[in-house]
């Protein structure tokens, strides 16, 4: 896993409100023993900021899902979490085969996982609903055969 990290003006309309702060991780899609390191530092670097033990947990938990699925299904990806002054922003995006039906993809218990996968114990169809239900906003951007870009966000409260 790749990790950088970098700070960049955030601008509402032309005022400057403040600093954005930028992790970008590129999600290994070879093996599943380094699937969730993403998700962990991002907890730690949370945790560090004095980020809410809730909003650490949600995010951590949306992140951890979305990189599990990058895993499965794309062969990896990068992952962008973004901390402004009032939400965190996490965008997943992979070069993988994109979803069919998202409406179905969405339905708990839902998976194309390979049997494979789930005798590893992945793959149960509560990757899409968990990142939902954890998040206070989430889009999905497909298209088959170019990739996924989730957007997900978590308010800062």
């Amino acid at each position: 896993m790749r990790y950088l990290i970098f700070q960049r003006p955030y601008r509402r309309g032309n005022k400057s409100v403040s600093d954005e702060l930028v992790f970008h991780f590129d999600i290994d899609g070879e093996d599943f023993t380094s699937a969730g390191q993403a998700s962990v530092q991002i907890k730690k670097n949370l945790r560090a900021l004095g980020i809410s033990p809730e909003v650490i947990r949600r995010v951590s938990i949306a992140m951890y899902e979305g990189e599990i699925n990058m895993v499965i299904h794309a062969n990896g990806g990068k992952a962008d979490v973004i901390i402004s002054e009032d939400c965190i922003t996490i965008i997943l995006a992979d070069h993988g085969p994109g979803i069919k039906n998202i409406e179905q993809a969405m339905q708990e218990g839902f998976s194309t996982a390979t049997d494979n996968v789930r005798s590893l114990g992945f793959g149960a169809g509560m990757g899409l609903p968990n990142m939902k239900s954890y998040t206070d906003d989430m889009k999905i951007e497909t298209e088959v055969g170019v990739g996924t870009t989730v957007t997900m966000k978590v308010n800062i409260k």
